[in-house]
């Protein structure tokens, strides 16, 4: 990932409606919500969420899929992972053992 890349994506979840919007698709994961039910559940206007996530989609975060007359939207799992390896690629100055508390927390735990 290019630093570029890296800051348009952590732009995009430095805004409090996007970064609960992408959390929400996080945990619905892998079916994904319908965008007026991510409007609902975290009680924005529709046209406003739509702007949100048309942000979220630019800087690789979520994905969109078109089902029936809704828009179904998913956070894009490869796009965090990118993003997360970016951060942490240089932890603890090629210690590892010095990371094993982060990975740790990071790992599923089931």
């Amino acid at each position: 990932m290019e630093s570029e890349t890296a800051i348009t994506a952590l732009g995009a979840l430095a805004q409090a409606t996007r970064l609960d919007s992408f959390r929400l698709l996080v945990r619905h994961e892998p079916a994904g919500l319908a965008a007026g039910e991510i409007a609902r559940l975290l009680q924005v206007p529709q046209n406003t969420m739509s702007a949100h996530l048309a942000i979220l989609s630019r800087a690789g975060l979520v994905k969109s899929e078109r089902r029936s007359r809704s828009i179904v939207y998913r956070a894009d799992l490869d796009g965090l992972r990118a993003l997360t390896l970016f951060l942490v690629k240089d932890c603890c100055a090629g210690k590892p053992e010095l990371c094993a508390p982060l990975i740790a927390e990071l790992t599923p735990c089931c």
